[in-house]
């Protein structure tokens, strides 16, 4: 039985890094199939398939998700 690949993250390039404020988006790419998003502070992690990804990155440049209400 094979051990499945690791997520390999890597930090947004819009996260400008700042010591007195370390939260930042991580996103990996490299599982076939899959995209993993994780908070840099707690670890926390999000796994999508790539059709939700693909699907949520749509909705995010329509402004589905703006909190203007």
């Amino acid at each position: 039985m094979s051990t499945p690949p690791e997520f390999e993250f890597r930090t947004s390039s819009a996260c400008k890094y700042d010591p007195n404020d370390r939260r930042c988006v991580e996103v990996a790419t490299n599982v076939a199939g899959k995209v993993a998003v994780r908070n840099s502070v707690t670890g926390e992690a999000v796994e999508f398939t790539a059709v939700e990804w693909i699907d949520f990155l749509s909705g995010a440049k329509l402004g589905e998700f703006d909190l203007s209400a």
